[in-house]
């Protein structure tokens, strides 16, 4: 069943909710459905500012709003959950697992990190800024963004009749950057008692050593470092991220 704010993508079983990250959407876990839906009832969830351009979230901008949001859709359930969030959406997903622990049975977070101050979003505004509403070819779109990434853009935008349109506005999108740039999140971090996988990519966009230093002094989590892959690790190396995860729920649903 669909709630308001979640899809259900198959499987069957205890809850799994793929939380996407920054600029991404639930549509772009598709290849990952194929394997994860033998591991629970999977579903995906769109995070505001995400759900297409034409659609309006008059709340600022701030985590509390993603968490708030992300609280809703897993409440709908009514049972605790695996959350498996990319980037912003495993932030999102440990802040809620450190606010609401009856609603989160487990984690697995994608490359993201507690501690972004001190970077800004600078030199990366005038590149977003200058992106098209819309791209009228799918080659554009590689172009844009190279071949991995690429392919997880043309899986997000909305599709029309005529190309592929953002799905949501550029300003949002530095805006919800810019705020990790001014404060960390260690304290809801710590407050995290669930299992926890860290999957950091080699070529990680988290402060250097930040994801290893999550993992120090906590039995409950586990850190793997994915060597060679970028920061969509679920896509860069489909295999090495398959293996980790599953190495990590299995025991977890077997137990349930």
């Amino acid at each position: 069943m669909d709630t308001a704010l979640l899809t259900f993508r198959g499987g069957a079983g205890a809850p799994l909710v793929l939380v996407h990250g920054l600029m991404g959407r639930g549509t772009t876990w598709g290849r990952v459905l194929p394997w994860v839906t033998s591991m629970g009832a999977v579903y995906t969830y769109d995070a505001p500012w995400h759900r297409g351009r034409d659609v309006v979230d008059d709340h600022p901008i701030s985590t509390e709003r993603f968490v708030a949001d992300l609280e809703e859709a897993v409440a709908a359930l009514g049972r605790p959950v695996t959350l498996v969030g990319h980037s912003m959406g495993g932030l999102h997903s440990w802040c809620l697992a450190a606010s609401r622990p009856d609603l989160v049975d487990a984690l697995v977070v994608e490359d993201m990190a507690p501690d972004f101050r001190g970077r800004t979003t600078g030199p990366w505004e005038p590149w977003l800024q200058a992106l098209p509403v819309e791209f009228g070819a799918a080659q554009q779109v590689f172009d844009a963004f190279g071949p991995i990434a690429g392919q997880y853009f043309l899986e997000a935008f909305d599709r029309t009749a005529t190309g592929w349109r953002l799905h949501g506005h550029p300003r949002h999108w530095i805006d919800i950057a810019a705020e990790w740039g001014r404060r960390d999140y260690w304290a809801q971090w710590r407050a995290v008692g669930v299992p926890t996988l860290l999957l950091e990519a080699g070529d990680s966009v988290a402060p250097a050593g930040q994801m290893r230093q999550m993992a120090v002094g906590a039995a409950h989590v586990t850190h793997v470092e994915v060597r060679g892959a970028g920061h969509l690790i679920h896509d860069d190396r489909p295999q090495a991220y398959r293996d980790a995860v599953q190495r990590f729920l299995t025991p977890l649903t077997d137990r349930a």
